[in-house]
């Protein structure tokens, strides 16, 4: 086991790095000049070579990537130039409503998504499992920003029960704060949800058909009762790889639910800093979320191998 963790976290630091030599140089390569786009078409040449200087930029390409790498080591991200402040305390603020997001859209695909399916499973090939698999393929083919604006025309515009969008800081109302990430979260659990119940019902149906579910049988267990108490465990097998990728998916994906929302998360501020060219903060905040992507893999390698004793097995071959 301390073996099979060890290549993880080697493969988890390699990971970090290449993405990062991915993010830089890509974005060191888009036309265009940052500092005249910061300053304007009217700027001087003189105010341009001054902001370049400031920014770095006329340093070789190798140089500010290594002290890029060490500033965040560091946990220094550098500053941004366009909204004046650090890139660390912006992305940390905005983190306030990006995670919760993604936890509470996670916690919602959990709790309507395996129930789902396993009753899928234990009703196999009947009405009430075809209309659930129809109710998943529908659900995965929905776009989840426009089923966030018809959740807004229903609870916010319609019925009034929710606000439309907007979001009220945690310190001056947490009742509020809670009730604004609703509507968002439920746009995003939407085909999380319907992939999960998917995957359970194929997973657990695959597992009713195994020996020791006959054994069960035999023993004298309904088939519910065996899919019960043996079948659901070794059914969570590949389930587990499926909620690390949603969770990577759902912190990597508030980009469009955020803008449709007004939400002022991690997401909208990439998006504000990509119209912005504000390269430093575009930098900052995607490796943000490159390291909560890849660090939820890893935890998701680690949960399998906890689960799965022929992973450590093979850790020591």
């Amino acid at each position: 086991m301390t073996a099979y963790i060890a290549r993880r976290l080697i493969g988890f630091g390699v990971t970090l790095l290449v993405a990062a030599m991915v993010i830089f140089y890509l974005l060191d390569l888009l036309p265009g000049d940052p500092a005249q786009f910061i300053l304007g078409i009217n700027a001087t040449p003189d105010s341009v070579a001054r902001l370049r200087l400031q920014m770095g930029l006329d340093a070789p390409a190798y140089q500010r990537f290594v002290e890029w790498l060490g500033g965040m080591l560091r946990g220094d991200f550098g500053m941004s130039y366009t909204q004046r402040a650090p890139v660390a305390s912006l992305i940390w603020d905005r983190l306030g409503v990006t995670l919760p997001l993604a936890l509470a859209a996670m916690v919602i695909s959990i709790l309507v998504g395996l129930p789902l399916g396993i009753l899928a499973a234990r009703r196999r090939g009947k009405a009430l499992d075809t209309s659930i698999m129809v109710l998943a393929q529908t659900g995965v083919a929905i776009p989840n920003f426009w089923f966030g604006m018809l959740l807004t025309l229903i609870f916010a515009v319609g019925l009034r029960w929710l606000p439309p969008g907007g979001f009220t800081p945690w310190g001056e109302d947490s009742g509020a704060a809670l009730r604004g990430l609703i509507l968002p979260s439920l746009a995003l659990a939407l085909p999380q949800a319907s992939i999960l119940a998917r995957v359970m019902r194929t997973s657990l149906v695959e597992v009713a058909g195994q020996d020791f579910i006959r054994t069960a049988r035999a023993k004298g267990l309904t088939m519910d009762e065996a899919l019960w108490r043996h079948g659901v465990r070794n059914a969570m097998l590949p389930v587990l790889t499926i909620l690390g990728l949603q969770f990577a998916y759902l912190i990597a994906g508030t980009i469009v639910v955020e803008n449709v929302f007004y939400l002022p998360g991690l997401g909208r501020l990439i998006y504000t800093a990509i119209l912005e060219r504000d390269l430093i903060l575009v930098r900052g905040a995607t490796i943000i979320l490159i390291i909560a992507v890849t660090s939820t893999m890893l935890l998701t390698d680690i949960a399998y191998a906890v689960v799965d004793p022929r992973l450590r097995e093979g850790s020591r071959t």
